[in-house]
């Protein structure tokens, strides 16, 4: 087995690490109502997901009345 001829600093440990970073969540433009959302969920704003209601929100059925 191969063993290291000389130990690894710190600054070159650590620079290795430098490029493990976490990217934000990807946000779309919900179709129906044009509000931002996260990709593959339900819209907070108009209840649909792929052009179906899922969820019927309290505002529409004040409305409705």
């Amino acid at each position: 087995m191969a063993t290291p001829k000389s130990r690894n600093s710190k600054a070159r440990t650590h620079s290795r690490f430098a490029h493990w970073k976490i990217s934000g969540p990807t946000i779309s433009e919900c179709p129906k109502c044009h509000e931002p959302k996260l990709n593959h969920r339900v819209c907070k704003k108009c209840g649909y997901y792929d052009g179906k209601e899922i969820i019927a929100l309290e505002k529409d059925k004040k409305e409705e009345k």
